[in-house]
């Protein structure tokens, strides 16, 4: 009797598929996210592992001779190199320029541009062409309206009687001229993030301020300005990690120059490799802003979740 029992049950095992419907809907769920882990992978934590390796390591693209040594190259960078806190200076006072700046003229555009009126749509064109405009041929077109006697805004300038300088071979307005472009160059995209965010918050707050007697400059105060905190905080991560990547407009316009003004990390991490073959340094540089970065956009978080409670 038992083992009939034991027949039936083997049976009754064997009837039943592998492919039950559970397995079925795991299986097309791996299937779905396969191609963002993939790429994932590939694209960005296989990088990742390689640029650690790579920076542990004394490898000239020359030679070809690569030797482990440690956190030797970090040291250099954080103890022994003079040009690594120069650099990190230069890339602090850019992001120190540029985020406040893009953030005031975004939203300044925002609010000018989010009600309907008559030409909105064509201003909001204007000021969006430059983010989807080349950012090679954007810089190219300003380091010639930039030269000196020659250059475009000198001699707008000059009509009014003013002798300007040249903007990016003197070390004074060097950066602040690469600044003032790509704000220009980017403004566009934040502007229209605080556009969707305006239009996102209810008019029934702004017209009960009203009717309690509140001013234009309250109601952006005291309504507007905090309902767009979480938009705020975006803007800023997203420009802030972009400010410390700007690589396009220093090797097209300044090349790091003049005297190093505009000698950024990212555009230093480049030289590094690619100039001088250090691909080792270069890796560690790499991975030094990769902290840099994360460090920042943690702290963001963490005020904006203070702010928040």
């Amino acid at each position: 009797m038992a083992a009939a029992d034991d027949i039936e049950a083997m049976a009754r095992r064997a009837r039943v598929p592998w492919l039950t419907l559970k397995r079925r809907e795991a299986i097309e769920a791996w299937l779905f996210v396969s191609p963002t882990l993939i790429g994932f992978l590939i694209f960005f934590l296989g990088p990742l592992i390689a640029v650690v390796i790579y920076s542990m390591s004394e490898w000239n693209l020359l030679s070809g001779e690569q030797i482990f040594v440690g956190v030797a190259n970090y040291r250099d960078a954080l103890t022994e190199n003079p040009d690594f806190w120069h650099v990190i200076r230069n890339s602090v006072i850019f992001a120190i320029g540029l985020v406040p700046m893009n953030m005031a003229l975004a939203l300044t555009l925002a609010i000018s541009l989010s009600r309907p009126r008559r030409g909105v749509v064509f201003f909001r064109t204007v000021f969006f062409a430059p983010v989807v405009t080349s950012a090679v041929a954007w810089a190219i077109v300003w380091k010639f309206l930039l030269q000196g006697e020659g250059g475009t805004v000198n001699q707008l300038l000059a009509l009014v009687g003013i002798d300007g300088p040249n903007w990016l071979r003197e070390p004074d307005w060097a950066m602040a001229a690469v600044i003032v472009t790509r704000v220009i160059k980017m403004v566009g995209l934040n502007m229209i993030l605080y556009i969707a965010a305006l239009q996102a918050i209810p008019r029934d707050y702004e017209e009960a301020a009203r009717l309690e007697g509140a001013t234009g400059w309250q109601v952006f105060r005291m309504v507007t300005w905090p309902l767009l905190a979480p938009t705020t905080l975006i803007i800023m991560v997203i420009t802030t990690i972009g400010s410390f990547k700007v690589f396009d407009h220093i090797y097209l316009m300044t090349g790091g120059g003049p005297e190093n003004g505009t000698l950024v990390l990212a555009f230093y991490v480049y030289e590094q490799a690619f100039e001088f073959f250090n691909v080792g340094y270069a890796s560690a540089l790499a991975m030094i802003m990769f902290v840099i970065v994360l460090v920042l956009t943690i702290v963001q978080l963490l005020l904006r979740q203070k702010g928040a409670t």
